[in-house]
Protein backbone atom coordinates (compact mmCIF):
# COMPACT_ATOMS: atom_id res chain seq x y z
CA UNK A 1 0.00 0.00 0.00
CA UNK A 2 2.74 2.43 0.96
CA UNK A 3 4.65 1.65 -2.22
CA UNK A 4 1.56 2.33 -4.36
CA UNK A 5 0.98 5.63 -2.58
CA UNK A 6 4.59 6.62 -3.17
CA UNK A 7 4.26 5.68 -6.82
CA UNK A 8 1.12 7.78 -7.20
CA UNK A 9 2.77 10.72 -5.45
CA UNK A 10 5.81 10.35 -7.70
CA UNK A 11 3.62 10.37 -10.81
CA UNK A 12 1.81 13.52 -9.67
CA UNK A 13 5.09 15.28 -8.92
CA UNK A 14 6.62 14.66 -12.31
CA UNK A 15 7.95 18.10 -13.40
CA UNK A 16 6.05 18.30 -16.67
CA UNK A 17 6.81 21.99 -17.17
CA UNK A 18 10.57 21.61 -17.26
CA UNK A 19 10.29 18.47 -19.43
CA UNK A 20 8.27 20.38 -22.02
CA UNK A 21 10.83 23.17 -21.95
CA UNK A 22 13.57 20.63 -22.64
CA UNK A 23 11.57 19.45 -25.67
CA UNK A 24 11.62 23.06 -26.93
CA UNK A 25 15.39 23.25 -26.34
CA UNK A 26 15.88 20.07 -28.40
CA UNK A 27 13.68 21.38 -31.21
CA UNK A 28 15.47 24.73 -31.41
CA UNK A 29 18.89 23.08 -31.18
CA UNK A 30 18.48 20.86 -34.23
CA UNK A 31 16.48 23.54 -36.05
CA UNK A 32 19.48 25.86 -35.85
CA UNK A 33 22.06 23.19 -36.67
CA UNK A 34 20.14 21.85 -39.68
CA UNK A 35 20.09 25.34 -41.17
CA UNK A 36 23.90 25.19 -41.42
CA UNK A 37 24.76 21.55 -42.17
CA UNK A 38 23.64 21.49 -45.85
CA UNK A 39 25.58 24.71 -46.53
CA UNK A 40 28.96 23.80 -45.02
CA UNK A 41 30.47 21.93 -47.98
CA UNK A 42 29.38 24.64 -50.42
CA UNK A 43 30.92 27.37 -48.26
CA UNK A 44 34.24 25.52 -47.93
CA UNK A 45 34.46 25.24 -51.72
CA UNK A 46 33.49 28.92 -52.00
CA UNK A 47 36.49 29.75 -49.80
CA UNK A 48 38.74 27.98 -52.31
CA UNK A 49 39.32 24.60 -50.67
CA UNK A 50 40.15 21.59 -52.81
CA UNK A 51 38.04 18.43 -52.40
CA UNK A 52 40.78 16.86 -50.25
CA UNK A 53 41.08 19.89 -48.00
CA UNK A 54 37.29 20.11 -47.80
CA UNK A 55 37.15 16.47 -46.67
CA UNK A 56 39.80 17.05 -44.00
CA UNK A 57 38.03 20.18 -42.76
CA UNK A 58 34.71 18.33 -42.71
CA UNK A 59 36.17 15.52 -40.58
CA UNK A 60 37.43 17.97 -37.95
CA UNK A 61 34.03 18.20 -36.29
CA UNK A 62 33.60 14.42 -36.09
CA UNK A 63 37.06 13.88 -34.60
CA UNK A 64 36.51 16.55 -31.94
CA UNK A 65 33.11 15.05 -31.11
CA UNK A 66 34.71 11.62 -30.76
CA UNK A 67 37.03 12.76 -27.96
CA UNK A 68 34.81 15.36 -26.29
CA UNK A 69 31.46 13.53 -26.05
CA UNK A 70 32.36 11.31 -23.10
CA UNK A 71 34.34 14.04 -21.33
CA UNK A 72 31.58 16.65 -21.52
CA UNK A 73 28.92 14.08 -20.60
CA UNK A 74 30.89 13.04 -17.52
CA UNK A 75 31.53 16.69 -16.68
CA UNK A 76 27.76 17.28 -16.65
CA UNK A 77 27.46 14.50 -14.03
CA UNK A 78 30.06 16.25 -11.89
CA UNK A 79 29.13 19.95 -12.06
CA UNK A 80 25.40 19.69 -12.75
CA UNK A 81 23.19 19.79 -15.81
CA UNK A 82 22.39 23.52 -15.68
CA UNK A 83 25.98 24.71 -15.56
CA UNK A 84 27.19 22.31 -18.26
CA UNK A 85 24.17 22.89 -20.54
CA UNK A 86 24.54 26.67 -20.37
CA UNK A 87 28.26 26.40 -21.09
CA UNK A 88 27.71 24.16 -24.11
CA UNK A 89 24.97 26.38 -25.54
CA UNK A 90 26.91 29.62 -25.12
CA UNK A 91 30.15 28.24 -26.57
CA UNK A 92 28.26 26.66 -29.47
CA UNK A 93 26.60 30.02 -30.12
CA UNK A 94 30.06 31.62 -30.14
CA UNK A 95 31.27 29.01 -32.64
CA UNK A 96 28.34 29.54 -35.01
CA UNK A 97 28.74 33.31 -34.70
CA UNK A 98 32.41 32.96 -35.59
CA UNK A 99 31.37 30.81 -38.53
CA UNK A 100 29.36 33.77 -39.77
CA UNK A 101 32.61 35.77 -39.88
CA UNK A 102 34.67 33.10 -41.65
CA UNK A 103 36.13 34.61 -44.79
CA UNK A 104 39.02 32.15 -44.99
CA UNK A 105 39.57 28.44 -44.46
CA UNK A 106 41.59 29.12 -41.31
CA UNK A 107 38.71 31.03 -39.73
CA UNK A 108 36.28 28.31 -40.83
CA UNK A 109 38.33 25.63 -39.06
CA UNK A 110 38.72 27.86 -36.00
CA UNK A 111 34.95 28.32 -35.84
CA UNK A 112 34.36 24.56 -35.96
CA UNK A 113 36.57 23.90 -32.90
CA UNK A 114 34.26 25.26 -30.14
CA UNK A 115 31.27 23.63 -31.87
CA UNK A 116 33.07 20.29 -32.14
CA UNK A 117 34.15 20.41 -28.49
CA UNK A 118 30.95 21.69 -26.88
CA UNK A 119 28.02 20.88 -29.16
CA UNK A 120 26.71 18.29 -26.70
CA UNK A 121 23.57 20.10 -25.62
CA UNK A 122 21.28 17.30 -26.84
CA UNK A 123 23.23 14.67 -24.88
CA UNK A 124 23.00 16.73 -21.71
CA UNK A 125 19.27 17.25 -22.31
CA UNK A 126 18.82 13.48 -22.56
CA UNK A 127 20.79 13.01 -19.33
CA UNK A 128 18.62 15.64 -17.64
CA UNK A 129 15.44 13.91 -18.80
CA UNK A 130 16.82 10.66 -17.43
CA UNK A 131 17.29 12.43 -14.10
CA UNK A 132 13.72 13.67 -14.03
CA UNK A 133 11.73 10.52 -14.80
CA UNK A 134 11.55 6.97 -13.55
CA UNK A 135 13.00 4.04 -15.47
CA UNK A 136 9.58 3.04 -16.82
CA UNK A 137 8.79 6.56 -18.03
CA UNK A 138 12.20 7.09 -19.62
CA UNK A 139 11.54 5.52 -23.07
CA UNK A 140 8.33 7.55 -23.47
CA UNK A 141 10.00 10.84 -22.57
CA UNK A 142 13.10 10.10 -24.65
CA UNK A 143 10.90 9.22 -27.63
CA UNK A 144 9.03 12.51 -27.38
CA UNK A 145 12.31 14.41 -27.09
CA UNK A 146 13.70 12.68 -30.18
CA UNK A 147 10.48 13.47 -32.06
CA UNK A 148 10.66 17.16 -31.16
CA UNK A 149 14.34 17.31 -32.17
CA UNK A 150 13.63 15.54 -35.46
CA UNK A 151 10.93 18.06 -36.37
CA UNK A 152 13.49 20.82 -35.91
CA UNK A 153 15.94 18.95 -38.14
CA UNK A 154 13.28 18.71 -40.86
CA UNK A 155 12.26 22.38 -40.79
CA UNK A 156 15.75 23.85 -40.44
CA UNK A 157 16.99 23.16 -43.99
CA UNK A 158 13.88 24.84 -45.41
CA UNK A 159 14.65 28.09 -43.58
CA UNK A 160 18.37 27.78 -44.31
CA UNK A 161 17.69 27.27 -48.01
CA UNK A 162 15.45 30.35 -48.07
CA UNK A 163 18.10 32.52 -46.37
CA UNK A 164 20.83 31.42 -48.79
CA UNK A 165 18.87 32.87 -51.68
CA UNK A 166 19.78 36.32 -50.37
CA UNK A 167 23.21 37.90 -50.74
CA UNK A 168 25.55 36.63 -48.04
CA UNK A 169 23.05 33.91 -47.22
CA UNK A 170 25.54 31.60 -45.50
CA UNK A 171 26.71 34.31 -43.14
CA UNK A 172 23.13 35.30 -42.38
CA UNK A 173 22.21 31.67 -41.66
CA UNK A 174 25.20 31.32 -39.33
CA UNK A 175 24.24 34.41 -37.35
CA UNK A 176 20.61 33.24 -37.12
CA UNK A 177 21.86 29.88 -35.82
CA UNK A 178 24.01 31.67 -33.22
CA UNK A 179 21.01 33.73 -32.11
CA UNK A 180 18.94 30.55 -31.76
CA UNK A 181 21.57 29.05 -29.45
CA UNK A 182 21.67 32.26 -27.39
CA UNK A 183 17.88 32.08 -27.07
CA UNK A 184 18.20 28.44 -26.02
CA UNK A 185 20.70 29.47 -23.33
CA UNK A 186 18.23 32.09 -22.11
CA UNK A 187 15.48 29.49 -21.95
CA UNK A 188 17.73 27.14 -19.96
CA UNK A 189 18.59 30.03 -17.60
CA UNK A 190 14.89 30.63 -16.90
CA UNK A 191 13.87 26.97 -16.50
CA UNK A 192 12.15 26.14 -13.17
CA UNK A 193 15.15 24.24 -11.83
CA UNK A 194 13.68 24.18 -8.33
CA UNK A 195 11.25 21.52 -9.61
CA UNK A 196 14.12 19.11 -10.16
CA UNK A 197 15.61 19.21 -6.65
CA UNK A 198 13.39 16.81 -4.73
CA UNK A 199 12.02 15.03 -7.78
CA UNK A 200 15.38 13.75 -8.98
CA UNK A 201 16.19 12.23 -5.60
CA UNK A 202 12.74 10.60 -5.45
CA UNK A 203 13.00 9.26 -9.00
CA UNK A 204 16.42 7.75 -8.44
CA UNK A 205 15.32 6.29 -5.11
CA UNK A 206 12.86 4.05 -6.98
CA UNK A 207 15.69 2.46 -8.94
CA UNK A 208 18.31 2.60 -6.19
CA UNK A 209 18.18 -1.13 -5.61
CA UNK A 210 18.80 -1.75 -9.32
CA UNK A 211 21.99 0.31 -9.46
CA UNK A 212 24.59 -1.49 -11.51
CA UNK A 213 28.15 -2.46 -10.67
CA UNK A 214 29.33 0.29 -12.95
CA UNK A 215 27.75 3.00 -10.87
CA UNK A 216 28.78 1.29 -7.61
CA UNK A 217 32.36 1.59 -8.80
CA UNK A 218 31.81 5.18 -9.80
CA UNK A 219 30.37 6.03 -6.42
CA UNK A 220 33.18 4.36 -4.49
CA UNK A 221 35.80 6.12 -6.59
CA UNK A 222 34.22 9.52 -6.16
CA UNK A 223 33.81 8.89 -2.43
CA UNK A 224 37.58 8.70 -2.02
CA UNK A 225 37.91 12.27 -3.29
CA UNK A 226 34.79 13.95 -1.89
CA UNK A 227 33.95 14.37 1.77
CA UNK A 228 30.50 15.82 1.09
CA UNK A 229 27.97 13.00 1.56
CA UNK A 230 25.37 14.81 -0.51
CA UNK A 231 27.79 14.92 -3.41
CA UNK A 232 28.22 11.14 -3.32
CA UNK A 233 24.52 10.47 -3.12
CA UNK A 234 23.65 13.02 -5.77
CA UNK A 235 26.00 13.31 -8.78
CA UNK A 236 24.34 16.60 -9.67
CA UNK A 237 25.27 17.97 -6.27
CA UNK A 238 26.65 21.43 -7.19
CA UNK A 239 23.40 22.33 -8.91
CA UNK A 240 21.38 20.84 -6.04
CA UNK A 241 23.23 22.84 -3.42
CA UNK A 242 22.77 26.03 -5.37
CA UNK A 243 19.05 25.43 -5.95
CA UNK A 244 18.52 24.66 -2.27
CA UNK A 245 20.15 27.96 -1.35
CA UNK A 246 18.22 29.92 -3.96
CA UNK A 247 21.24 30.41 -6.22
CA UNK A 248 21.82 29.05 -9.65
CA UNK A 249 25.15 27.27 -9.37
CA UNK A 250 28.06 29.20 -10.87
CA UNK A 251 29.37 30.62 -7.57
CA UNK A 252 28.59 27.49 -5.55
CA UNK A 253 30.36 25.32 -8.06
CA UNK A 254 33.56 27.37 -7.73
CA UNK A 255 33.38 27.23 -3.92
CA UNK A 256 32.61 23.55 -3.39
CA UNK A 257 34.60 22.09 -6.25
CA UNK A 258 38.06 22.95 -7.40
CA UNK A 259 39.07 22.41 -11.00
CA UNK A 260 41.24 19.51 -9.87
CA UNK A 261 38.32 17.76 -8.20
CA UNK A 262 36.25 18.16 -11.34
CA UNK A 263 39.02 16.69 -13.49
CA UNK A 264 39.63 13.73 -11.20
CA UNK A 265 35.91 13.00 -10.88
CA UNK A 266 35.46 13.14 -14.66
CA UNK A 267 38.49 10.90 -15.22
CA UNK A 268 37.31 8.29 -12.71
CA UNK A 269 33.85 8.14 -14.22
CA UNK A 270 35.26 7.65 -17.70
CA UNK A 271 37.65 4.95 -16.46
CA UNK A 272 34.86 3.07 -14.71
CA UNK A 273 32.69 3.07 -17.83
CA UNK A 274 35.66 2.02 -19.97
CA UNK A 275 36.45 -0.89 -17.65
CA UNK A 276 32.83 -1.99 -17.16
CA UNK A 277 31.18 -5.00 -18.77
CA UNK A 278 29.27 -2.91 -21.30
CA UNK A 279 31.30 -3.69 -24.39
CA UNK A 280 28.42 -5.65 -25.90
CA UNK A 281 25.96 -2.74 -25.74
CA UNK A 282 28.47 -0.32 -27.23
CA UNK A 283 29.43 -2.81 -29.94
CA UNK A 284 25.79 -3.25 -30.96
CA UNK A 285 25.47 0.54 -31.12
CA UNK A 286 28.57 0.79 -33.33
CA UNK A 287 27.52 -1.97 -35.72
CA UNK A 288 24.01 -0.60 -36.18
CA UNK A 289 25.22 3.00 -36.47
CA UNK A 290 27.56 2.07 -39.33
CA UNK A 291 24.88 -0.12 -40.91
CA UNK A 292 22.31 2.70 -40.92
CA UNK A 293 24.88 5.21 -42.20
CA UNK A 294 25.72 2.86 -45.07
CA UNK A 295 22.01 2.72 -45.93
CA UNK A 296 21.89 6.51 -46.29
CA UNK A 297 25.41 7.05 -47.65
CA UNK A 298 24.64 6.73 -51.38
CA UNK A 299 20.84 6.77 -51.29
CA UNK A 300 20.39 9.58 -53.83
CA UNK A 301 22.99 8.19 -56.22
CA UNK A 302 21.56 4.66 -55.99
CA UNK A 303 18.02 5.90 -56.68
CA UNK A 304 19.27 7.65 -59.80
CA UNK A 305 21.32 4.71 -61.11
CA UNK A 306 18.87 1.93 -60.23
CA UNK A 307 15.49 3.55 -60.95
CA UNK A 308 16.35 6.76 -62.89
CA UNK A 309 14.76 8.78 -60.09
CA UNK A 310 15.32 12.54 -60.27
CA UNK A 311 17.02 14.32 -57.33
CA UNK A 312 13.74 16.14 -56.67
CA UNK A 313 11.80 12.89 -56.25
CA UNK A 314 14.59 11.45 -54.12
CA UNK A 315 14.38 14.54 -51.93
CA UNK A 316 10.66 13.97 -51.45
CA UNK A 317 11.35 10.36 -50.47
CA UNK A 318 13.98 11.41 -47.92
CA UNK A 319 11.65 14.06 -46.47
CA UNK A 320 8.88 11.47 -46.20
CA UNK A 321 11.18 9.12 -44.32
CA UNK A 322 12.35 11.92 -42.01
CA UNK A 323 8.78 12.89 -41.15
CA UNK A 324 7.96 9.28 -40.29
CA UNK A 325 11.05 9.10 -38.11
CA UNK A 326 9.89 12.14 -36.18
CA UNK A 327 6.39 10.72 -35.73
CA UNK A 328 7.83 7.35 -34.69
CA UNK A 329 9.30 9.02 -31.61
CA UNK A 330 5.76 9.22 -30.24
CA UNK A 331 5.33 5.46 -30.74
CA UNK A 332 8.25 4.50 -28.52
CA UNK A 333 6.26 4.74 -25.29
CA UNK A 334 3.30 2.59 -26.44
CA UNK A 335 5.63 0.01 -28.01
CA UNK A 336 7.74 -0.35 -24.86
CA UNK A 337 4.53 -0.70 -22.85
CA UNK A 338 3.42 -3.43 -25.26
CA UNK A 339 6.71 -5.25 -24.57
CA UNK A 340 6.28 -4.85 -20.82
CA UNK A 341 9.35 -2.57 -20.71
CA UNK A 342 11.54 -5.48 -21.82
CA UNK A 343 14.07 -3.34 -23.67
CA UNK A 344 16.31 -6.32 -24.43
CA UNK A 345 13.65 -8.09 -26.47
CA UNK A 346 12.55 -4.86 -28.12
CA UNK A 347 16.12 -4.02 -29.16
CA UNK A 348 16.59 -7.51 -30.58
CA UNK A 349 13.39 -7.33 -32.62
CA UNK A 350 13.96 -3.76 -33.86
CA UNK A 351 17.54 -4.62 -34.86
CA UNK A 352 16.41 -7.72 -36.74
CA UNK A 353 13.67 -5.69 -38.48
CA UNK A 354 16.15 -2.96 -39.45
CA UNK A 355 18.54 -5.55 -40.89
CA UNK A 356 15.71 -7.14 -42.89
CA UNK A 357 14.55 -3.79 -44.26
CA UNK A 358 18.07 -2.87 -45.41
CA UNK A 359 18.22 -6.20 -47.25
CA UNK A 360 14.84 -5.55 -48.89
CA UNK A 361 16.02 -2.09 -49.96
CA UNK A 362 19.25 -3.48 -51.45
CA UNK A 363 17.29 -6.06 -53.46
CA UNK A 364 14.27 -3.86 -54.30
CA UNK A 365 13.07 -4.38 -57.90
CA UNK A 366 11.12 -1.09 -58.02
CA UNK A 367 10.61 2.25 -56.29
CA UNK A 368 7.45 1.08 -54.54
CA UNK A 369 9.38 -1.50 -52.52
CA UNK A 370 11.90 1.21 -51.61
CA UNK A 371 9.01 3.38 -50.41
CA UNK A 372 7.63 0.51 -48.33
CA UNK A 373 10.99 -0.30 -46.75
CA UNK A 374 11.66 3.40 -46.04
CA UNK A 375 8.35 3.60 -44.17
CA UNK A 376 9.17 0.84 -41.71
CA UNK A 377 12.90 1.62 -41.66
CA UNK A 378 12.25 5.08 -40.20
CA UNK A 379 10.14 3.52 -37.44
CA UNK A 380 12.53 0.66 -36.58
CA UNK A 381 15.63 2.87 -36.42
CA UNK A 382 13.89 5.43 -34.19
CA UNK A 383 12.81 2.72 -31.75
CA UNK A 384 16.24 1.08 -31.90
CA UNK A 385 18.08 4.31 -31.03
CA UNK A 386 15.86 4.87 -28.00
CA UNK A 387 16.28 1.24 -26.90
CA UNK A 388 20.07 1.27 -27.03
CA UNK A 389 20.24 4.51 -25.03
CA UNK A 390 17.85 3.14 -22.42
CA UNK A 391 19.88 -0.08 -22.14
CA UNK A 392 23.08 1.89 -21.61
CA UNK A 393 21.42 3.70 -18.72
CA UNK A 394 20.00 0.46 -17.31
CA UNK A 395 23.34 -1.35 -17.46
CA UNK A 396 25.48 1.55 -16.27
CA UNK A 397 23.15 3.25 -13.81
CA UNK A 398 21.05 6.33 -14.51
CA UNK A 399 23.02 8.25 -11.87
CA UNK A 400 25.94 8.37 -14.33
CA UNK A 401 23.69 9.17 -17.28
CA UNK A 402 25.84 11.99 -18.65
CA UNK A 403 28.93 9.79 -18.84
CA UNK A 404 27.03 6.90 -20.41
CA UNK A 405 25.20 8.99 -23.00
CA UNK A 406 28.44 10.77 -23.86
CA UNK A 407 30.21 7.43 -24.29
CA UNK A 408 27.44 6.30 -26.61
CA UNK A 409 27.85 9.43 -28.70
CA UNK A 410 31.60 8.78 -28.92
CA UNK A 411 30.86 5.29 -30.25
CA UNK A 412 28.52 6.78 -32.85
CA UNK A 413 31.25 9.27 -33.81
CA UNK A 414 33.55 6.33 -34.53
CA UNK A 415 30.87 5.04 -36.89
CA UNK A 416 30.75 8.42 -38.65
CA UNK A 417 34.48 8.16 -39.30
CA UNK A 418 34.44 4.63 -40.73
CA UNK A 419 31.10 4.66 -42.59
CA UNK A 420 32.18 7.00 -45.45
CA UNK A 421 35.33 4.93 -46.03
CA UNK A 422 33.43 1.64 -46.10
CA UNK A 423 30.76 3.17 -48.32
CA UNK A 424 33.32 4.33 -50.85
CA UNK A 425 34.96 0.90 -51.01
CA UNK A 426 31.60 -0.88 -51.35
CA UNK A 427 30.44 1.43 -54.15
CA UNK A 428 33.40 0.28 -56.25
CA UNK A 429 31.53 -3.01 -56.72
CA UNK A 430 27.89 -1.94 -56.99
CA UNK A 431 25.42 0.85 -56.14
CA UNK A 432 23.90 -1.70 -53.77
CA UNK A 433 27.29 -2.34 -52.16
CA UNK A 434 26.91 -0.01 -49.13
CA UNK A 435 23.49 -1.31 -48.02
CA UNK A 436 24.62 -4.90 -48.65
CA UNK A 437 27.58 -4.31 -46.34
CA UNK A 438 25.14 -2.76 -43.89
CA UNK A 439 23.14 -6.00 -43.91
CA UNK A 440 26.24 -7.97 -42.92
CA UNK A 441 27.00 -5.61 -40.04
CA UNK A 442 23.36 -5.75 -38.97
CA UNK A 443 23.48 -9.55 -38.92
CA UNK A 444 26.54 -9.37 -36.67
CA UNK A 445 24.59 -7.12 -34.31
CA UNK A 446 21.63 -9.52 -34.31
CA UNK A 447 23.91 -12.47 -33.61
CA UNK A 448 25.56 -10.61 -30.73
CA UNK A 449 22.16 -9.77 -29.28
CA UNK A 450 21.07 -13.41 -29.53
CA UNK A 451 24.13 -14.46 -27.54
CA UNK A 452 24.04 -11.69 -24.93
CA UNK A 453 20.30 -11.13 -24.35
CA UNK A 454 19.84 -14.28 -22.17
CA UNK A 455 22.66 -13.05 -19.92
CA UNK A 456 21.14 -9.57 -19.69
CA UNK A 457 17.74 -11.05 -18.81
CA UNK A 458 19.23 -13.24 -16.09
CA UNK A 459 21.10 -10.30 -14.58
CA UNK A 460 17.93 -8.23 -14.58
CA UNK A 461 15.98 -10.98 -12.79
CA UNK A 462 18.70 -11.25 -10.14
CA UNK A 463 18.59 -7.48 -9.56
CA UNK A 464 14.80 -7.50 -9.35
CA UNK A 465 14.81 -10.31 -6.76
CA UNK A 466 17.69 -9.07 -4.62
CA UNK A 467 15.79 -6.34 -2.69
CA UNK A 468 13.18 -8.87 -1.56
CA UNK A 469 15.73 -11.32 -0.14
Amino acid sequence: MNNSKCANTHKRRRPKRIIRCIYVVGFMDLFGVSMIIPLLSHHVKFLGASPTVAGIVGSTYGILQLFSSTVVGSWSDVVGRRYSLLTCLLLSAFGYGLLGLSTSIALFVLARIPVGLFKHSLSICRALLSDLVSEKERPLVMGHFNAASSVGFILGPVVGGYLTEHEGGFYLSSFVCAVIFFLNAGLVWMLPWSETLNHRIDANANSKTKTSKTYDGLKNSVQQNCSDKDYIRHPNAPAVHSRANGGWGWRDMSIFQSAWRQLTSVWMRICMVASSDMWDVFLVRLLMAVSIMLYYSNFSLAMEERFQLTPKMTGYLISYSSMLGALAGCLVGPVTHLYGNNMYALLLHSTALTCTLIFLYATAPNVWQVLLTSTFFAISTTIGRTCITDLELQRGGAQASGTLIGAGQSVTAVGRIFAPLLSGLAQEFSPCGPPSLGVLLGLLAVGLLFMRTPKWDSNTKVKDKSPKQ
